[in-house]
């Protein structure tokens, strides 16, 4: 990165994400209305903001402070009506006798220093097979739009008082097989082996994978939009600050087989790279981190798709699908033509 307005941004991310000082006097001719413009798209604007309060060799412009704490206001106050949301959802569907996981989201958010300054999306939940069709069933009659999935993907998206959630009975990522039985063994763990933890929302007890089993879904599930549908910093800073806080918690060996068994081990290592050498990461907090100059290339090259934003989607349009399968065929089509495909790209980025 050789771009002012990019450094600074990163500067700004890494005091934000790790609560450290920032300091900008290096990058000469910072224009904020740019910055804005790279958090916006990358949905850390209240990261930035948190990282402009912690900026100590020069003064921002108030003016384009004051853009900032705007949004971060707006982002706030989302995040407390969705959060009641949530509560009063998960409530109407126990007394249904639904009973759900929710994954990524609001429950990632929980482990930033500042939860409500989380740039929000859907409301992700995931249910057993039973609970599945039940929620789709119960939800659908108080949904104003409904958009299906598919068969293997086993979700079904709704809109219910403004807000999207995606009812999943499946957290597939439909890139590999040997991905998705991973994917598939690890929710068993949270059904059948009772693997869950919970977040107080309000007065309301949501339920969250365990530690291992998030730190699982929230990585597959950010390299199935970087292989697909490409992806947002945000993705790479909630996964960051889960493993994070709970550092002391995460059973790296168990990590370490799921990786190998689902062929990821290489999109972790690089990615780890991105998070300690662009993120500021702390190494000790990183697991499976390797310091190979290999990584540190692959990272390199992971930060340029990212900044890249629609040019990413021209190369994987090109590298990945050709002209044999259009991309929304295979989005949730199981099998070993999807394998080949995603193989293509695997092979030139790992």
């Amino acid at each position: 990165m050789t771009n002012n307005n990019q450094l600074a941004f990163f500067e700004l991310v890494r005091a934000g994400l790790w609560e450290k000082e920032a300091r900008l006097s290096q990058f000469k001719d910072i224009n904020y209305s740019q910055v804005l413009r790279l958090a916006e798209t990358h949905a850390v604007v209240g990261l930035i903001a948190a990282g402009l309060e912690r900026v100590t060799d020069l003064k921002v412009p108030q003016v384009d402070v004051l853009q900032f704490v705007g949004q971060t206001i707006q982002i706030e106050q989302r995040n407390v009506a969705l959060n009641a949301f949530i509560a009063n959802l998960v409530d109407r569907m126990r007394d249904a006798d639904i009973y759900s996981i929710l994954v990524k989201g609001q429950g990632v958010a929980q482990c930033y220093e500042r939860p409500l300054w989380r740039a929000s999306g859907d409301v992700d939940l995931l249910l057993s097979n039973d609970n599945y069709k039940k929620a789709v069933d119960y939800l659908g009659r108080f949904s104003s739009n409904r958009k299906d999935g598919g068969f293997y993907s086993k979700e079904v998206g709704l809109t219910i008082d403004s807000w999207f959630v995606e009812v999943h009975g499946s957290l597939r990522t439909g890139l590999s097989t040997t991905i998705d039985r991973e994917v598939d063994a690890v929710q068993g763990d949270v059904f059948y082996g009772g693997n869950v933890r919970s977040w107080k929302d309000g007065n309301t007890i949501v339920f969250l994978p365990s530690i291992d089993n998030d730190v699982f879904f929230v990585f597959t599930h950010f390299i199935k939009h970087f292989y697909k549908e490409g992806m947002t910093l945000r993705q790479v800073c909630d996964w960051c600050r889960l493993l994070w806080k709970y550092r002391d918690k995460v059973d790296i060996s168990l990590l370490k087989k799921r990786l190998v068994r689902s062929g990821l081990m290489s999109e972790w290592r690089a990615f780890a790279t991105v998070a300690v050498e662009h993120l500021g990461m702390p190494v000790d907090a990183m697991p499976l981190y390797s310091k190979d100059r290999k990584w540190h290339k692959k990272a390199c090259k992971i930060i340029s798709f990212i900044l890249k934003e629609g040019e990413w989607r021209k190369l994987q349009d090109t590298i990945l699908v050709g002209t044999i399968f259009p991309l929304s065929t295979l989005r949730f089509a199981p099998g070993i033509m999807l394998n080949v495909n995603w193989i293509k790209v695997k092979e030139r980025l790992f």
